[in-house]
């Protein structure tokens, strides 16, 4: 078995591509209309309801119980890209999770929350670039020195 994508509910199927392609630079695999398919697997559906066999007040918007993750090589640069979403909603403000890599979360037009992170291998470069050795970068991480390296290395 394998795993094909991820489908989320649009209410509107070319507003919701445009900013999955404009946001994110995700580009589409197969578009059958009310269904798109990004390479990366993540699919859009409009009339989703319609799709499931469900009455469409059972569509929940902001159900707040699973996320769409990013990682970006250029975090900063998507913040900036962000701003010119003038509609966006926030979950909060950039943080700094433990392990330190960088986290925006907001919400997509159909209420969805994204997640943009820092790409890990940037977190690990940045650690190093500042001065820590592995040693303190594995602590920092709490990861294993041979799955940074690996990180690294991919």
């Amino acid at each position: 078995m394998k795993h094909v994508c991820m489908l989320i509910s649009v209410a509107d199927i070319n507003a919701a591509r445009k900013f999955y392609e404009d946001l994110f630079g995700l580009e589409v695999f197969q578009d059958y209309g009310k269904n798109i398919a990004f390479t990366c697997g993540l699919a859009l559906q409009q009339d989703f309801d319609w799709l499931v066999n469900l009455p469409k007040e059972k569509i929940l918007r902001k159900s707040n119980n699973a996320e769409i993750v990013f990682e970006e090589q250029d975090f900063d640069g998507f913040l900036d890209k962000l701003k010119e979403y003038p509609d966006i909603e926030y979950l909060g403000e950039v943080i700094e999770h433990s392990w330190g890599q960088r986290v925006i979360r907001f919400y997509d037009l159909d209420g969805h929350i994204i997640e943009v992170g820092e790409d890990m291998k940037m977190v690990i470069k940045r650690f190093l670039a500042s001065g820590m050795t592995m040693e303190e970068v594995s602590v920092k991480m709490d990861a294993s020195i041979e799955d940074l390296t690996k990180l690294l290395n991919s």
